[in-house]
């Protein structure tokens, strides 16, 4: 009965633990990494190194995502509002 205990507090510990990992880096916005393009610079050479890693990650997608809308506000391109399909046309 004893051994019944024991493996699920094991498990709460190892994953106590494990909760701990990683880097705790503070999330910026899109509009930050506009503002800040050598931060911008510096994240996206980190996310196309490990982008295994590091694609999905909010700061990854944010500095894409800024860069991105960067280049497009350099083409003048204008921004278009979505087509909704749901309406049939009203």
């Amino acid at each position: 009965m004893k051994s019944h205990l024991t493996i699920p507090a094991f498990l709460m510990i190892v994953i106590a633990s494990l909760s701990g990992c990683g880097r705790d880096e503070p999330v910026q916005t899109v509009d930050w990494y506009k503002a800040n393009s050598l931060e911008r610079l510096k994240a996206l050479e980190r996310c196309n190194a490990n982008p295994g890693e590091l694609a999905l990650t909010p700061n990854c997608v944010n500095a894409k995502t800024a860069a991105n809308a960067l280049v497009l506000e350099n083409r003048e391109y204008k921004q278009r509002e979505p087509t909704n399909f749901s309406s049939q046309g009203k």
